[in-house]
């Protein structure tokens, strides 16, 4: 969850230039300017910048360059001078990285991007402004903090690692050579992902630059995928269309009911006083409903502008047509439709979900779904109602995989059942979400707390009975009763080619 698409969506009034102050208005909730006006001109801009900067028309070092001032120009016309915080970041670190070395360059990234980004949030939210997004320029560092802390992994893992040392996914990502300051300069500021991302990884970016979006994927197949021929160079226009289409039906929807079943109403008084239990769980869920548009219209838009620069490009599906979800940050009908908190997580802030995968959880040796929380907290900002929500969530993240590994097996013998099954963890799914988010809304942790408190914090203690009742092994034994099961059909792999060479 970005806690800065808030800033984008949940403006008092409109905003002219980076430090422009916002006025309150409780009657309505309107789009910030600057954002709209810099997007749209981002999606012009990128179909220009696919047509006529295309590889085959012009130089990796021409395309970074263009890519790199203007979203330098996009940064300076909607946070004013604060956008030289996001030079002054990707510089410092770049500096580390040149300076410590490979061996060390990774640790001394993570903690001086996310240290330098939490200052500005704790500087932002108690001294300037508790509570208003107003020019919040940190909604654009946590995206280059994600891009500064991944890059120095990946540039750790493909020069100070052995190859038998990282799993599949990091040996696709690592980086063999360090690089260049334009290079880093223009994946950390480029003008398609420079105010709402997402995230990608380093290689992709420059695959994208250079012209070979999916070479260093391995993605070819000798040109066809089910006898249909590829295109080396397939359009994102029908991509792009039917994403825009969704970014319009997911504004118009939030702009509708936004204001219908606001969030702060689970916390009235009156409402908890006179409204029955059942009544204030289905209000729980619609009201926090309502808040699923706006992000769905940010992220999808931002996919859009990367689409629209040819960017995004994932090999073709098994009918042979171009996908364009390499950077994707959402699945809404997966996230609708969710029946665990894991296949939730999954599809929600996809690239922010694979940051703290390959940063935090792949490589803590201890409580790694803890650590993972704990970091996801840390850098979405410094309101107390992040860290209740990450918190909430490491106890039910537990209770669901215990549910899962002890309770769905009896579930899978007939269709009848397993859809029975569905339909309960659906529910309980989506209510466990909405539980889980609400101090994310309210940010402060009065009301946070009293919510908790008017619901007897029952998922909270549920969720601990049942992580307590229902054990499941720690995931170093799971992997190690996993590689004994793939060596042997490895060895009879083996034997069986061995028997064929020796008949031949």
């Amino acid at each position: 969850m970005y806690s800065y698409v808030e800033q984008y969506l949940d403006q008092w009034g409109f905003s002219v230039g980076g430090a422009t102050k916002c006025k309150p208005n409780d009657n309505k909730i309107m789009l910030d300017v600057n954002f709209v006006v810099c997007q749209l001109c981002a999606l012009l801009t990128a179909v220009w910048f696919r047509l006529y900067l295309h590889p085959s028309k012009t130089s990796p070092f021409v395309r970074h360059v263009v890519a790199t001032l203007l979203g330098i120009y996009f940064a300076l016309f909607c946070f004013g001078w604060y956008a030289l915080h996001f030079l002054l970041q990707s510089g410092i670190t770049y500096g580390i990285m040149i300076l410590t070395g490979v061996e060390h360059m990774h640790k001394y990234c993570l903690v001086v991007a996310l240290g330098y980004l939490s200052f500005c949030q704790i500087t932002r939210v108690y001294v300037f402004d508790y509570g208003m997004y107003s020019a919040d320029f940190t909604g654009p560092m946590m995206v280059i903090t994600q891009k500064i802390t991944s890059v120095a992994f990946e540039i750790h893992d493909g020069m100070a690692r052995k190859e038998d040392q990282l799993n599949q996914s990091q040996k696709l990502l690592a980086i063999r050579r360090m690089p260049s300051l334009l290079e880093y300069f223009s994946y950390n500021c480029n003008f398609m992902g420079i105010l709402a991302g997402p995230t990608c990884s380093y290689n992709d970016y420059i695959a994208f630059i250079e012209g070979t979006p999916y070479r260093h994927r391995d993605l070819e197949t000798k040109g066809k995928v089910n006898g249909k021929s590829r295109l080396n160079d397939p359009s994102p226009n029908t991509e792009v269309i039917r994403k825009l289409a969704t970014c319009f039906i997911s504004l118009l929807v939030f702009l509708s009911v936004c204001k219908v079943c606001p969030v702060e109403r689970n916390v009235d008084d009156d409402f908890i006083a006179t409204t029955p239990f059942y009544a204030q769980v289905v209000y729980l869920y619609l009201s926090m409903l309502t808040t699923r548009p706006k992000y769905y219209f940010v992220w999808t838009l931002a996919d859009a502008i990367n689409n629209a620069a040819g960017f995004g490009f994932n090999g073709y599906d098994s009918n042979g047509l171009p996908r364009w979800d390499l950077i994707s940050n959402l699945r809404i009908m997966n996230i609708e439709l969710a029946t665990s908190f894991k296949v939730f997580l999954d599809n929600w802030n996809i690239q922010t979900a694979h940051w703290l995968k390959r940063v935090c959880y792949e490589r803590c040796p201890y409580n790694p779904t803890a650590a993972t929380f704990l970091l996801s907290a840390m850098w979405h900002g410094a309101y107390p109602g992040y860290y209740l929500t990450f918190l909430t969530g490491i106890v039910i993240t537990l209770a669901a995989r215990a549910v899962r590994h002890n309770v769905r097996p009896y579930f899978l013998g007939s269709p009848t059942l397993k859809f029975v099954y569905d339909v309960i963890t659906w529910a309980a799914t989506q209510i466990a979400i909405c539980y889980t988010v609400v101090p994310f809304v309210l940010l402060s942790v009065g009301p946070s707390l009293k919510f908790y408190r008017s619901w007897y914090f029952c998922i909270h203690i549920g969720c601990i009975l049942l992580a307590i009742a229902l054990p499941v092994k720690p995931r170093h034994l799971r992997l190690k009763e996993q590689q004994p099961a793939v060596q042997p059909s490895l060895e009879s792999t083996d034997s069986n080619s061995n028997q064929k060479q020796k008949a031949t």
